[in-house]
């Protein structure tokens, strides 16, 4: 396990040529904390060529733990539906889980999701619409995290905007994006597995090569309506298990053993009283820098301003202005304030150990639900959780059971908070080639 040293600003991500070893160095910032995700470029001579990444997950037990009830957004928890408000007809039981599973203890990254690219999309022309232009930082100065040149080599054509976003949450994702990319790591090679601890969480530390093979593995694409079609491997989370990571206390606290916020207890009933403060993030880098100011999550806290950042390299006047919808500086200024912060340092844990659920980025589950009333039956719609650093507190309740259709492309592509954690079910070990 590494451990990362007591540093306002840790190692920033060494970004060296498109074929030379890449140190992604996300790494949390925390204490003797596990090692987060990372990555280097592709190795010609290795196992399929694919990029080698990092995932260090949160194991999470207490097998066939109870639901809890939860009205859509609503300040509550029910020990039963049946004990929700009659006029609450929506009510879902959620957070009950009947084995033990492991969740990504960080979001992934965009050095990890630029790896991913450059492995399944080798030439650069993109079959599946795994990029759109909007993701540039010529398109989107202050959100644009990727970028693509369509004169670089084979393996080479995306590459990290700037330094900075190397270690901050890939965040331009629909369903679909986060199903190949569990299919790319289901599909390669587990190359070692480590268990570790600390602060009486339980760990484990994955290498993978990817593979290109992103249409079948954990989930058919073939199939509109996708499920998992193994019982062991890297998946998207359920609602339920992204739930009970994010809420449930084994120990009882909380109300029912389920906390209000990822980051602690709280109390429903109040509103945002017992919020999570606020992250405040340096300006050109986005790294936080309150991280002592404990319980936190990167969230827009009503009468503050929210987190935000904007790379150094970019003029403030561009990255207030230009964006990729024409729209003026003052609506602008209204809809896109909040910012993805670095993963994991923020600081504060759930119940099992993982960190960034409450804010950051808003992650996809692979939860299939019906559509709102009035929504398209036709497409398939899926859960989301996790709220988002540029709404309010509400958005980090687990009653925020969000919805969107899997395949939304104009909203994944207007909206820079859309994130992905990885899961794992049953038993991985090392060894073997592609499956």
């Amino acid at each position: 396990m590494h451990v990362v040293s007591h540093r306002t600003r840790l190692g920033r991500a060494v970004l060296a040529a498109c074929g030379v070893s890449v140190l992604l160095a996300s790494h949390a910032m925390l204490g003797s904390s596990a090692a987060a995700a990372g990555s280097r470029a592709p190795d010609p001579a290795a196992h399929g060529g694919g990029a080698v990444i990092t995932v260090t997950t949160a194991k999470v037990g207490a097998p066939g733990n109870p639901a809890v009830g939860v009205v859509p957004f609503t300040d509550a928890v029910y020990r039963t539906c049946a004990d929700a408000p009659p006029t609450s007809s929506d009510c879902l039981m959620v957070g009950a889980v009947r084995d033990p599973y492991e969740i990504g203890q960080l979001e992934v990254t965009v050095g990890q999701w630029v790896a991913f690219l450059n492995t399944v999309d080798p030439t650069g022309r993109d079959p599946h619409g795994l990029y759109d232009r909007t993701e540039s930082s010529s398109a989107w100065p202050k959100y644009g995290s990727v970028d693509f040149s369509a004169d670089a080599g084979d393996g080479c054509h995306y590459s990290v905007a700037y330094p900075q976003w190397a270690d901050k949450p890939y965040g331009f994702a629909d369903f679909l994006k986060a199903a190949r990319f569990v299919n790319a790591l289901y599909n390669g090679r587990l190359i070692s597995k480590q268990d570790s601890g600390d602060q009486g969480f339980h760990y484990v530390t994955y290498q993978v090569e990817l593979s290109p093979q992103t249409e079948r593995g954990m989930y058919d694409l073939a199939r509109p309506d996708a499920t998992r079609t193994h019982d062991s491997g890297f998946v998207v989370p359920s609602q339920d298990e992204w739930i009970k990571a994010a809420y449930y206390d084994p120990n009882g606290g909380g109300t029912y053993s389920y906390w209000k916020y990822p980051t602690n207890p709280g109390v429903f009933g109040d509103g945002d009283a017992t919020a999570p403060a606020p992250t405040v993030l340096d300006p050109s880098t986005g790294d936080v820098v309150n991280a002592a100011t404990q319980p936190l999550a990167s969230y827009h806290a009503t009468g503050q301003p929210a987190p935000s950042w904007c790379p150094g390299q970019v003029r403030p006047d561009v990255c207030a202005t230009v964006n990729p919808f024409g729209l003026d500086p003052v609506s602008y200024a209204s809809a896109y304030q909040g910012s993805l912060s670095t993963v994991g340092q923020a600081r504060t844990t759930s119940p099992w150990g993982t960190l960034d659920q409450g804010g950051n980025a808003v992650e996809w589950t692979d939860t299939i639900t019906p559509p709102p009333t009035g929504g398209d039956s036709a497409r398939v719609w899926r859960r989301a959780h996790g709220g988002v650093s540029n709404a309010g507190a509400y958005q980090m309740w687990p009653s925020a059971v969000g919805l969107q259709p899997q395949d939304n492309v104009f909203f994944s592509h207007t909206y820079p908070w859309l994130g992905i954690r990885l899961g794992v079910i049953g038993d991985l070990e090392p060894g073997g080639g592609d499956r």
